[in-house]
């Protein structure tokens, strides 16, 4: 299957509103690696767009991978990479610094160990089938990896 042609199931938008209302509440989910909801400024609309999403953190860096191509907030990102994390009551700026494809794919094969609760998702999507690092290598250049920097006072 061509990777453009993967599509979001038909439940990800409602289902990511209920699991986003749930990370507002400050209901622990995955502890304080666990999810956060990613508020990015809508590249046609303007407004914000929040999504729920799971960093990593490799060598000290914060990194979150874009489960879909094409994915709304990845576009989003790329247009207006200052966002907001939340978890809970907990508010970061950060700036989205989108990685180079060789940059990426060191990144995407620890994926699958440090997120193993996003193996699953992408599984799902049918871009991998086993889960493991060789496969998500390979997702290289269809799969967004952005750093997450501390946004600077400007």
């Amino acid at each position: 299957m061509a990777a453009e042609s993967i599509r979001p199931p038909w439940w990800l938008k409602p289902m990511n509103k209920v699991f986003m209302g749930v990370l507002r509440l400050g209901i622990p989910v995955g502890g304080r690696s666990g999810p956060v909801v990613l508020t990015v400024t809508g590249r046609k609309s303007g407004q914000p767009r929040s999504t729920p999403v799971t960093p990593m953190t490799v060598d000290g860096q914060r990194y979150v991978v874009g489960g879909f191509p094409g994915a709304d907030w990845v576009r989003n990102a790329r247009v207006n990479p200052d966002a907001t994390l939340a978890q809970g009551r907990h508010k970061q700026q950060v700036r989205m610094v989108e990685m180079t494809p060789a940059q990426a794919r060191p990144l995407l094969r620890q994926f699958p160990v440090l997120v193993p609760t996003g193996v699953g998702f992408i599984r799902n999507a049918g871009l991998v089938t086993e889960g493991t690092p060789d496969e998500f290598e390979k997702l290289t250049g269809t799969c967004a990896v952005f750093r997450l920097d501390p946004a600077t006072a400007g």
